[in-house]
C-alpha cells in the first residue's frame, strides 16, 4: 500500500480539526538577501519569480485541502538575530522553525 501525499494526509486531518500553517514568504529584496547568506541555497528557486509562482500554488493546495496557509513574511534582520539567539545557520530547518515561531507567537497574541 502507497503512503499517502501530504496533500490526503491534510485533506484527512482537515476532517477532524482545523489545522493552520505557515507560509515563508519574500518580498524580491528580502529573498535575494536571505538566499545570498543561506548555508543550502540550492534550496531556493533560481529566481524570485520561479519561487513566487511555487509559493502560490503550495499555498492554494494547502487551502483546497482545508489547511488555512499563512503567509509569513522573513525580515532577513529579525530572522538573522533569531538565528544568533538560537544559535542556527539560515538553512530550510532554520526557516521553518522560525516561521512557526511567528506564527504561534501571533497566534497566542490573538487567541
Amino acid at each position: 500500500m502507497r503512503k499517502p501525499t501530504l496533500y490526503q494526509s491534510l485533506k484527512a486531518k482537515r476532517r477532524s480539526k482545523s489545522l493552520v500553517i505557515g507560509v515563508t514568504w519574500y518580498t524580491a529584496e528580502t529573498w535575494a538577501q536571505v538566499k545570498a547568506s543561506a548555508t543550502d541555497p540550492e534550496c531556493f528557486e533560481e529566481s524570485f519569480e520561479k519561487w513566487k509562482a511555487m509559493a502560490v500554488a503550495a499555498r492554494r493546495n494547502f487551502q483546497r485541502s482545508g489547511v488555512l496557509a499563512l503567509e509569513c513574511q522573513i525580515v532577513p534582520e529579525e530572522f538573522f538575530a533569531w538565528c544568533a539567539q538560537n544559535n542556527q545557520e539560515n538553512n530550510s530547518t532554520a526557516r521553518g522553525e522560525f516561521v512557526s515561531e511567528k506564527l504561534s507567537a501571533a497566534h497566542a497574541a490573538t487567541a
